[in-house]
């Protein structure tokens, strides 16, 4: 575990809300000077406790208005070449091990059911040593701040 400061929390927790925030203007809100700022986020960045910084995007703006879960089954001896396939699959943003009645969960975004269907049916299923899948649509979806980022 990485050790980090009050100061170190502040400035993830800030960075977390707005990745954009420039340097100067982060400064003026944290009243730390900016070389300071800049050094911290250096640091963390070598940490690698900032992995990077990304944006959000309106996905449904793309068209994208289904994202599901898909539970799958698949047979042990074949899971790197089924893994690797289901990265070739465009529609796949994610890809879980997991415990629990599934051996992995794949998050899909499709731009409707039919197409969520062909993805599953298609794509997913006609890999070999998938045995069966069951796939979850995602009606409504909340996000939170993790605990450690509350102020």
């Amino acid at each position: 575990m990485h050790r980090v400061d009050e100061l170190d929390m502040n400035l993830l927790f800030e960075l977390t809300k707005d990745g954009s925030i420039s340097v100067p203007a982060l400064s003026k809100k944290l009243d730390i000077n900016a070389s300071v700022l800049y050094s911290r986020i250096k640091r963390l960045m070598k940490k690698k406790l900032i992995k990077k910084f990304t944006i959000i995007i309106d996905d449904s703006l793309l068209g994208i208005e289904v994202k599901a879960s898909v539970g799958i089954n698949r047979d042990p001896k074949l899971k790197d070449t089924i893994t690797k396939k289901l990265l070739e699959t465009a529609e796949i943003v994610s890809i879980s091990e997991v415990t629990g009645r599934f051996d992995m969960l794949v998050k899909v975004y499709a731009k409707n059911l039919e197409a969520l269907h062909s993805i599953v049916i298609e794509k997913i299923g006609k890999i070999d040593g998938i045995q069966n899948t069951e796939t979850f649509v995602e009606l409504q979806r909340t996000d939170k701040d993790p605990v450690y980022l509350m102020k």
